[in-house]
This record gives structure tokens, C-alpha cells and sequence, in this order.
């Protein structure tokens, strides 16, 4: 369903044609919601891929070009990108132009992008909560925003013209929409979001230690429980340096739940374990 407050670019600028990026532009089309969008990637292969797919209408290997006589412009590279592309992208950012992203963490970089942007270029960090273990081009889908939950995270300096901009945006393809701090933000999806994905790597790697062969038994809990262990280690390597001060913290938390499972274990006591998976289970069913 779209929502009734739409926002209309007439240039559009999206640095990094991928699941996220691809689907937004494909998103913005569908719903008319802007004249042009133009891509940039370090794939060309990708980028004519995505333009035969009509997600995009054209399409530069720079970034500033991308980015010239844009309106907005959407960062949707791994986030150990942003600062290195905001510098070479600074060229062709018009003045009136608002910057958004769609990176997983926001902390200390959202104010590190606001200080990169050029004099009259306003940036509001944005996060949503939308996507999947599959990632590429191909994968860009129309609707993979709708009613998925997105992040803004103003900070003292935000243009509320901008903000409020970019709010419509993310509701116009079928987001609902929250403000809170950027470290707020990195705070809570660490938790929810970040600790979780490391834990299955480290899961998957743990069984895969003890020998290759026993993940070809594996049933659908185990895929369950580690489907996101196939997410993009690009990307999860990025988020996982720019949040690790949560990380570490939720790291050791986890290693103290996992110690008292030993002691659990080792004693025999079975009405203890039992206990730890009871708060789990109840904790469990608050997700609706």
C-alpha cells in the first residue's frame, strides 16, 4: 500500500545498486515517485544489469558524475565505504541537495558524514529495517520496504526540511518510520541485529571445526538458526568494526550465559537448565 504523503525527486542518485540500493530504485519507479535515478557502482557488469532490468536509467563509474544535478542522493555501500565515497562524491553534490544512506550502523559515522558534506548539502542518516541473506541486483524487489520499520537519526545539526524529506521518502514505499539518536541506534541493533549475525558465523564455524561433514545433516533449526550466517561478509565485516564497542560488550554478556550453561550442564542440573530455557522461551514470544 502506498502511503498518502508522497515525496518526489526529480533526480536521484544511488551509489550502490545492490539488494537494498536496486530495490529502493525499483520501489521509486513503480511508484513515480522521480524522474530519473542514476546508479554508481565498482561493477559495470552490475550497473548494465540493473539498467537492462529498467531499476535504473543510466549510470557512471564516478561518483561525483553519478551524483551531478542530483536532488538526492542514497548511500548503499557497505559502510566501511561512506567517508572515501562522500569525498569523491563532494564534486557533483549540488547545493539544496539532501544525502541519505541506508547503512545498519549509525553512531559516531552519521556525525562524521554530516562534516563531510559540502556547504548548503544536507545529510539525515536512515536505516531500514528491510532485506535479506541474498544480496546482488537480481534480488531488487519492489515491495521489500512494505511495512518494514525504518530508523532516522537526526542529530542537533539536521535540517528539519531535509528530515522531514527523507521520512517521506522511506513512507512513501510502505515504511513506518522512528527517530532516534544515532547511538541509540548502534546500541539497540546490536542486540537485535549485529550480535546475532556474529553468533552464527560463529556457530556455522564451530560445527565446521569439528568436522565439515555434519552440516550435510543439518535440519531446518539449524538452517533456521544460521540462515543469516549467509549474509554478505563484506558488508558484516563493516558493520561489525564501525559497532564494536556494543559488540564486545554483548560479547561478554553472551560468553557469561553460555559459562553458567557449563556449570548447568556439568552439575547435571536439570530443573536449572529447564529455567534457562523457560525466560528464554517467554523472552522469545515478546517478537510478534
Amino acid at each position: 500500500m502506498i502511503a498518502e504523503v508522497k515525496i518526489f525527486f526529480e533526480k536521484i542518485a544511488v551509489l550502490g545498486v545492490g539488494l537494498i540500493g536496486g530495490s529502493l530504485a525499483l520501489s521509486l519507479k513503480q511508484r513515480g515517485l522521480c524522474g530519473s535515478i542514476v546508479g554508481f557502482g565498482r561493477k559495470e557488469g552490475s550497473l548494465r544489469r540493473a539498467q537492462e532490468l529498467k531499476i535504473i536509467d543510466g549510470y557512471s563509474l564516478d561518483a561525483a558524475k553519478a551524483c551531478m544535478d542530483a536532488d538526492l542522493i542514497v548511500f548503499a555501500v557497505p559502510v566501511g565505504l561512506f567517508k572515501e565515497l562522500a569525498l569523491k562524491a563532494a564534486a557533483g553534490l549540488k547545493k539544496g541537495a539532501i544525502v541519505t544512506d541506508v547503512g545498519s550502523v549509525k553512531g559516531m559515522l552519521v556525525f562524521e558524514m554530516e562534516s563531510l558534506m559540502p556547504q548548503g548539502v544536507r545529510y539525515v542518516g536512515s536505516h531500514p529495517i528491510s532485506g535479506s541473506e541474498n544480496s546482488g541486483i537480481e534480488e531488487a524487489r519492489a515491495d521489500l520496504f512494505e511495512g518494514a520499520q525504518c530508523i532516522l537519526t537526526p542529530t542537533e545539526s539536521t535540517d528539519r526540511n531535509a528530515l522531514s524529506s527523507v521520512t517521506g521518502l522511506w513512507s512513501s514505499v510502505g515504511c513506518k518510520t522512528e527517530e532516534m539518536t544515532p547511538l541509540r541506534h548502534d546500541e539497540i541493533y546490536a542486540s537485535v541485529s549485529h550480535f546475532p549475525h556474529m553468533v552464527a558465523y560463529a556457530l556455522v564455524n564451530s560445527i565446521d571445526s569439528v568436522d565439515p561433514e555434519f552440516i550435510r545433516y543439518a535440519g531446518q533449526g539449524f538452517k533456521d538458526t544460521t540462515r543469516i550466517a549467509m549474509s554478505s561478509p563484506e558488508i558484516w565485516r563493516d558493520i561489525s568494526v564501525h559497532n564494536r564497542e556494543n559488540l564486545l560488550k554483548l560479547s561478554r554478556l553472551f560468553r557469561e550465559r553460555l559459562e553458567l550453561f557449563d556449570r548447568l550442564l556439568a552439575s547435571g542440573d536439570a530443573p536449572g537448565i529447564e529455567e534457562e530455557f523457560r525466560k528464554a522461551k517467554e523472552a522469545r514470544s515478546r517478537l510478534k
